[in-house]
């Protein structure tokens, strides 16, 4: 749907049609002192559609974008390849323009395709059954939350040290709306994971533990004795996957015990795109159902015994129980669902593992080359794409530094955690299929570069 603006003369035409001699008119009930009477001071005024597209051209240029250089940033989004069908696919007309399909009979393309997708995200995380995605991971992992308080009626999460401070902060502004306590803390520049510390904090007021898998830091933990300690204490575990490429390689977490994994979906079939839109993954065991979040479509049969599709168990979202409902930010991002669906069905369970492969293989011979850069130590002992460097000096000013010279090396924990300086040292360093050798050599000689 394109803007196209209004002329005068229908500006005329439709006052007429109102009776208001002027667009003024229709704002006689605002107080005069809270309208706006002139420009905003420090913004342009209005311009020609020719001077904006040069202008925005400009500000693009000035962007380091991710094709354009050697690139090792991740910390929860990652640059993979998606192949032109997705991109095709997902603009066909049925798919683009698509709505929540309230209405089966109009929309069972939709459906099917939404479906195949809970299918999807279900064996991938290794839970029962799945919704039809969610925003994103941090709301996605904020929804777990409120779902694990409501099935255990109590309101004390254990986040990991690891878990995404992003994730964090969201959790955070979501818990002052419903009074839930979050126990968190930074984590340390260690190769351990806090899997013991967590069991250790697990008490009789605790609804659950959330964990990332792999965690901020890459680390990969077994997540099987955490869970066994949750649910002794009547406690869920709650796994959050940013990377789920990872899967194709690591056991999923539901297969650990994990009774609810949450996720970002844009590894797969969606892209960067400048930070959105991304997509939420919810998964949990099939007990918890009814307290997922989230929309759900299921199969049925029609009048005539044919297969179809409809939205099942409805009764939980906002637009039919408002304050009632299960959660009141679980629109799901349909489009980029679509697109995960797609990519994961052109790899297949042979295509997600071989990528797997490749990522971790390439992975591993950037960490044998960074490590040894003379003041560069590597802090992980196991990892998938993506571990932590220690560095001989603030990351920050080498992330800065790197950039100028057009290596984007990584995100550095200094940016992720400004209130920790005993880590800001710490380069978080992610390496996909997209990472060529030439790319891990740049990196390391502009390493070498600046630590000398």
């Amino acid at each position: 749907m394109r803007y196209l603006p209004l002329t005068d003369t229908d500006r005329q035409e439709m006052l007429s049609v109102i009776g208001a001699a002027s667009i003024d008119d229709l704002f006689v009930d605002v107080p005069a002192e809270a309208r706006l009477t002139g420009t905003i001071a420090g913004l342009p005024d209005h311009a020609s559609e020719l001077a904006v597209e040069r202008h925005m051209a400009a500000l693009a240029r000035k962007n380091l974008s991710a094709g354009e250089a050697p690139f090792f940033l991740g910390a929860g989004a990652y640059r993979h390849h998606v192949p032109a069908s997705v991109d095709h696919l997902i603009q066909r007309g049925e798919f683009l323009t698509a709505y929540t399909p309230y209405q089966p009979e109009i929309a069972q393309g939709t459906l099917q395709v939404l479906f195949e997708f809970q299918t999807q995200v279900a064996r991938l995380l290794g839970c029962d059954v799945a919704n039809a995605s969610m925003y994103d991971g941090s709301t996605a992992c904020w929804e777990a939350i409120g779902m694990a308080r409501r099935i255990t009626k109590r309101g004390k999460a254990i986040l990991s040290s690891g878990l995404h401070p992003h994730y964090v902060s969201v959790a955070r502004t979501m818990a002052k709306f419903t009074g839930d306590a979050l126990a968190h803390e930074a984590p340390a520049l260690d190769a351990a994971t806090d899997i013991d510390a967590l069991i250790a904090s697990i008490d009789k007021d605790t609804s659950c533990v959330v964990v990332q898998y792999p965690d901020i830091l890459g680390r990969i933990a077994d997540l099987a004795p955490l869970a066994e300690a949750a649910h002794a204490a009547g406690a869920l575990l709650v796994a959050v996957v940013t990377e789920p490429v990872a899967l194709g390689a690591i056991k999923a977490p539901g297969h650990m015990g994990a009774d609810i994994v949450v996720g970002e979906g844009q590894s797969i079939g969606v892209g960067l795109q400048f930070g959105g839109p991304y997509l939420g993954l919810f998964a949990c065991k099939q007990k918890y159902v009814r307290q997922m979040p989230g929309r759900l479509c299921g199969e049925t049969v029609d009048a005539a015994g044919k297969r179809g599709f409809v939205l099942t168990l409805s009764t939980r979202e906002q637009h039919i129980r408002r304050e009632k409902a299960t959660s009141n930010i679980c629109t799901n991002s349909g489009l980029c669902a679509l697109a995960f669906s797609i990519h994961m069905t052109l790899l297949g369970e042979r295509g997600l593992r071989e990528l797997a492969t490749l990522n971790h293989g390439l992975a591993a011979q950037a960490a044998d080359r960074l490590s040894q850069v003379p003041g560069v130590t590597l802090l992980n002992d196991s990892f998938f794409n993506e571990f932590t460097l220690i560095l001989s000096k603030d990351a920050r000013d080498v992330v800065r530094t790197l950039a100028d010279k057009g290596v984007l090396a990584g995100v550095s924990l200094g940016r992720l955690f400004p209130q920790t300086s005993a880590i800001g040292n710490g380069l978080v360093v992610a390496v996909t299929e997209t990472v060529t050798a030439e790319d891990i050599e740049s990196l390391a000689a502009a390493l070498e570069e600046e630590l000398a």
